[in-house]
């Protein structure tokens, strides 16, 4: 009679445990300790992060790429001012324009993109048609202007959580400045987020997430 003797491996045990862990957790790294004022700054980034997610994708790259080179890392002299305004305008603008676009899918499948018009939508580049009665689904609504004057809020507050920018065009901030700097976008983070809950958009647009949920023409 054949006997099995079967032995604990520690190191199995070891690897169990840590795969019960959670992810993104650092055993050896202690815990940090935050005071109330910390917690309500990273909870102010963690709400910051999530509101971008709101923004077109392509032009919040654009702004976080270009905003460090065009402001000299935070050290402006006139030209250095001039281009970040001029890139601050461009992206709010940006913002603002391509809440008006949205996307459905033809009969093959590919994703057409066009503007939102007040008797439909304009294909960009021309390549279908939608019919009358479809299009009219896809034409300008008051909620349309709503969320981009809320997604151009919410660029000012991302571009106010840029260290580079503030340094820009505020580089020595007296208290009173400093004060509201610190909770302006705070305050447009909350008041859009509610809005953006309350009010939500359908729209599929450019540099936005897509939908699992098109009208195919």
């Amino acid at each position: 009679m054949d006997i099995k003797l079967d032995f604990d491996d520690p190191n199995k045990n070891k690897h169990k445990d840590e795969e019960e862990l959670p992810l993104l957790r650092n055993t050896e790294v202690p815990e940090a300790e935050r005071n109330l004022v910390q917690k309500a700054i990273s909870q102010t980034f963690e709400s910051t992060a999530h509101l971008a997610n709101l923004l077109p994708t392509g032009t919040v790259l654009a702004f976080q790429l270009l905003s460090p080179i065009f402001t000299n890392l935070g050290n402006c002299d006139s030209a250095a001012k001039t281009m970040t305004s001029f890139l601050v305008a461009i992206c709010a603008a940006s913002c603002f324009l391509l809440c008006f676009t949205d996307s459905f899918r033809d009969s093959k499948g590919n994703i057409c993109y066009g503007f939102a018009t007040f008797r439909g939508l304009w294909i960009i580049d021309g390549s279908t048609t939608l019919p009358p009665e479809l299009a009219a689904k896809y034409s300008i609504r008051f909620i349309d202007f709503m969320h981009a004057v809320m997604s151009v809020m919410v660029f000012a507050a991302v571009a106010l959580f840029d260290p580079n920018v503030v340094n820009c065009f505020f580089p020595t901030p007296d208290n009173e400045t400093q004060e509201i700097l610190t909770a302006l976008p705070v305050g447009i983070g909350v008041f859009c987020s509610m809005l953006f809950v309350v009010f939500p958009t359908h729209r599929h647009g450019i540099g936005f997430p897509l939908s699992t949920n098109y009208i195919y023409i």
